[in-house]
């Protein structure tokens, strides 16, 4: 019998692996049998995590990257291919947020670290685009192919401070729709790519930004849990079923999408 969520054997590559999203999804994909391809830059951190999964029954392989380098992705997707065969799945994971990014309430946009917020547009745009060139053309050669761009509420609408996180979320978003047209309509539409926007979860980036050290909810945590219907930060279990979905042929023609994950916080006014 077909089974539109079976995953088994399919090989997914993930960048940003070894975070604490990153490694809850790897883990969840190894343990329904996918091949799982983590690609991160701490090699101590993504070979302890690539043990545990086979240790568990699963199968991975950790692979030192920097999505900014195409010379490495490329040597990547080299080894990749030598050690599975195929790419079926692109999770593009990486990417994070730099304090000289952001508008603390003390300062202005003049105050803006321009560097910095051309390193967080670095990471976070062009960290998506180079690994999907590099590694969409095993699917394009191979007619099938799922990209999953993992996106951010701060994509949605511009929060306060996270002025250049939030601009380069915004255009991986658009990036994803634009890619999308572009791999089904000359590629054929066994190529799909769509997006997660995660809502608020804690993770080591922002754990300073929304927790004190005693545990308790900073000002900023509060306000964010005041205008989330479910008045909580999000699992990171709880993005495990949108990524099961898009991974498998369950969502056979869905493409050019951005599905929210954030306990109503997007939908939320007063």
């Amino acid at each position: 019998m077909y089974e539109l969520f079976n995953i088994t054997n399919k090989v997914v590559v993930m960048t940003g692996g070894s975070g604490v999203l990153g490694t809850s999804m790897v883990k969840y994909l190894a343990a329904h049998g996918a091949k799982v391809a983590i690609l991160a830059r701490n090699k101590e951190k993504g070979d302890k995590l690539a043990a545990e999964i086979t240790t568990a029954g699963g199968k991975a392989s950790f692979f030192v990257t920097d999505v900014n380098d195409r010379a490495i992705l490329e040597q990547n997707e080299k080894e990749i291919l030598a050690t599975y065969g195929k790419i079926d799945v692109l999770i593009n994971g990486a990417g994070g947020n730099m304090p000289g990014a952001t508008i603390s309430p003390d300062k202005t946009i003049f105050d803006l670290n321009l560097s910095d917020f051309e390193k967080v547009v670095d990471l976070n745009l062009f960290g998506t685009v180079l690994p999907t060139i590099v590694f969409a053309k095993n699917m394009v050669e191979r007619k099938h192919g799922s990209i999953i761009n993992i996106s951010s509420e701060s994509a949605l609408r511009p929060l306060t401070r996270v002025l250049g996180y939030g601009a380069a979320k915004a255009a991986v978003t658009n990036l994803t729709k634009y890619l999308a047209i572009e791999l089904a309509t000359k590629f054929g539409e066994g190529l799909r790519v769509n997006a997660i926007a995660p809502g608020f979860f804690i993770t080591e980036q922002n754990r300073s930004l929304l927790t004190k050290p005693d545990g308790s909810y900073t000002d900023r945590g509060n306000t964010i849990l005041s205008h989330t219907p479910f008045r909580r930060f999000g699992k990171p279990e709880e993005l495990l079923g949108a990524l099961h979905w898009l991974a498998s042929d369950a969502s056979k023609f869905v493409t050019g999408t951005l599905t929210v994950i954030d306990g109503g916080f997007d939908a939320f006014c007063i």
